[in-house]
């Protein structure tokens, strides 16, 4: 009888067996490292050495909060990328429009505001092109970025969105003002964790009470940092840049 404390004392049967296994074992392993690398994922932040940043913001309910935000970045001259609901645009179409009209990026929020992931492929599509639709119906613009609603997505969520030629857009610094933390809160938050190539998460919906009383202060705090203001396409061509020069 063969004895078994060594590799090299099994039979041969043993160890093809062990073999196949140790290879079975090696090909799970590089497969999930290999879905795991690539995974469909939304952007977050550029990585550059440049000192600027996207100030971004969500629009879903009413019309007081956003037309205070929309004032105050004219007076600092500072240009945005909005993520707007579908159904928010019809209803509001003449803010949709002066949103436009003052040169700010227009992206979308989606359609209605429910967890994507919970959809199938076929019915995340169909919520982004809706939106699609009233946004290009109201203010001319073909929208190629979007937020999820609540930020919510999976791979199949984001291969959903690529299939209608959109970008996922996430966030790098939460601002956290949809909870209506504290002004200072806000601008201590936004202040300290902003960094090159950020995407800075706001929101102009009339449930955030506190956007437009913090909004001065940040962009000021910003400013005094260094920091200039950039929409969220203007800082993807950064990316873009930095694989041309790496090529």
């Amino acid at each position: 009888m063969p004895q078994i404390f060594g590799f090299y004392e099994l039979p041969s049967r043993a160890k093809i067996i062990l073999i196949g296994i140790v290879a079975l074992v090696v090909l799970a392993s590089s497969v999930v490292y290999v879905q795991a690398y690539h995974r469909a994922k939304p952007i977050y932040e550029v990585p550059t050495d440049k000192k600027i940043v996207a100030l971004t913001f969500d629009i879903s309910w009413g019309n007081k909060t956003p037309m205070p935000v929309i004032e105050i970045l004219k007076e600092n001259k500072v240009k945005s990328t909005f993520f707007l609901s579908g159904p928010w645009v019809k209803q509001y179409p003449e803010i949709a429009q002066q949103i436009k009209k003052d040169g700010h990026e227009i992206g979308s929020h989606g359609y209605r505001h429910i967890n994507l992931s919970n959809l199938s492929k076929t019915e995340v599509k169909e919520e982004v092109m809706k939106a699609h639709k009233n946004i290009k119906e109201v203010t001319g613009v073909d929208a190629k970025l979007i937020r999820t609603p609540n930020g919510d997505y999976n791979e199949q969520v984001i291969e959903g969105i690529h299939e209608c030629n959109y970008e996922a857009i996430q966030w790098g610094t939460d601002s956290l003002d949809w909870m209506n933390p504290g002004i200072n809160t806000i601008i201590e938050r936004v202040s300290k964790r902003a960094h090159p190539g950020d995407i800075i998460l706001m929101h102009a919906s009339d449930t955030c009470k506190q956007t437009h009383e913090a909004l001065p202060a940040v962009i000021k705090n910003l400013k005094q940092q260094g920091y200039q203001f950039v929409t969220v396409s203007e800082l993807l061509k950064e990316m873009e840049k930095d694989k041309d020069k790496k090529k």
